[in-house]
């Protein structure tokens, strides 16, 4: 850890957010100022740092129950929310590909943070993949939730995992993200306040109208880069595990290992884990199996 940057740096108490943040006990609130960025963050615990990257429509608070774990092991818990999402503030609503991965480098650079094990869900994996990729120097160790590798080989069973896109991709500000937490790849129902608190920055017209440039700025440029298979011609060399819920039926055991065959190809040490009665909202359905999983990936040592 290098020393932060306390022009850049300030914390503000949990009172003064607007709308309110949800309850989590124990956690700070930082605002970080880095170039066209206001980023919040909410960080616990103290030592090496582990940054846990959110998915979509989710803010920091999707970690709320997982990062009070890893941090009682003696970790520092990083959760920012990423530009469009939260209580981050961006300068001008427009995004693109790696937009996300620059703001993340800006806020290691502002909080003093060389290298940190990173933890992604859904679209946070995106941002986490290119820096996995483009800057190993960064990051230690990885967990990627619910999303394949970059090097799966794409084949019609893929097309399922996508259907919900065109409909974000034409998203009108005022309409309801709801439905994420309703279909079939979830485990369980989730309650009505835990999607409310999830929702609640859409109160906000900037993060309502983030949506469609999250998924035509970022999410299709990304995924026309994985269909021509961008990520099999470069070489991951962070030690990565590639966790999913048995009952996401999006990507089940038997499709992951069968178009990420022979990983060793396309990657320097790489593992999958798949948690029983969870699905694709992994830090929601399992958390104590998803702080396990990624305290045992990130304290090993071969």
């Amino acid at each position: 850890m290098r020393t932060p940057d306390p022009h850049n740096v300030s914390t503000v108490e949990t009172a003064d957010w607007a709308p309110p943040l949800p309850d989590a006990p124990g956690f700070d609130h930082l605002l970080v100022d880095t170039p066209g960025l206001r980023a919040h963050i909410a960080s616990i615990g103290d030592g090496e740092p582990v940054v846990l990257l959110h998915g979509f429509p989710l803010h920091w608070w999707q970690w709320h129950q997982v990062a009070p774990r890893i941090a009682e092991q003696g970790y520092r818990v990083i959760c920012p929310d990423l530009r469009g999402a939260g209580w981050t503030e961006a300068e001008q609503p427009g995004l693109e590909r790696e937009t996300r991965m620059h703001d993340l480098l800006a806020i290691f650079e502002a909080l003093g943070i060389e290298r940190a094990h990173v933890v992604s869900h859904d679209m946070g994996a995106i941002t986490a993949m290119q820096l996995a990729y483009t800057h190993p120097e960064r990051v230690r160790r990885a967990v990627q939730l619910s999303v394949p590798p970059g090097f799966i080989s794409f084949s019609p069973s893929l097309i399922p995992a996508f259907r919900h896109m065109p409909k974000l991709l034409w998203h009108r500000p005022g309409s309801s993200l709801r439905g994420v937490w309703a279909d079939q790849y979830n485990a369980k129902r989730t309650p009505e306040a835990t999607i409310d608190a999830h929702l609640a920055p859409m109160q906000r017209s900037d993060i309502d109208q983030a949506v469609r440039a999250l998924y035509r700025g970022m999410v299709i440029p990304e995924s026309m880069r994985l269909s021509r298979g961008a990520y099999k011609r470069m070489h991951l060399t962070i030690p990565t595990l590639f966790a999913f819920g048995r009952v996401d039926t999006r990507f089940n055991e038997p499709l992951v290992r069968r178009l990420c065959a022979h990983p060793e190809r396309f990657a320097d040490r790489v593992e999958f884990a798949f948690v029983d009665n969870a699905g694709k909202l992994l830090p929601d359905d399992a958390p104590d199996a998803v702080a396990k999983l990624t305290l045992d990936w990130i304290q090993r040592t071969d």
